[in-house]
């Protein structure tokens, strides 16, 4: 991935994205340590919404910087199965 050039925009759009991604983590240890099955898919309501966030704004880095790079692609992609594997779990153990 190339380096983008420091201004005020891209300092928010790293800033978010970091936010988000470091909150997908947090929350997911979190959720592994729930105290009932309610408080799981609670947290983990709070890790999908944290990893779609990270699509979100890894979507507007392709969007204002025409990134489409294999690498950029596959670190987007990646996000998205995230996404959906945490959309999943959430259904799974909803069900149960």
């Amino acid at each position: 991935m190339r380096k983008f050039s420091k201004s005020k925009e891209t300092d928010i759009i790293s800033y978010q994205l970091i936010k988000a991604a470091s909150s997908v983590a947090a929350n997911y240890r979190a959720c592994c340590r729930a105290k009932s099955k309610a408080d799981f898919i609670n947290k983990l309501k709070i890790v999908k919404e944290e990893a779609d966030e990270c699509c979100f704004w890894l979507e507007i880095i392709q969007e204002l910087y025409n990134e489409n790079k294999a690498e950029f692609n596959n670190v987007l992609n990646e996000a998205k199965e995230l996404t959906a594997i945490f959309t999943s779990a959430g259904k799974t153990a909803r069900e149960k």
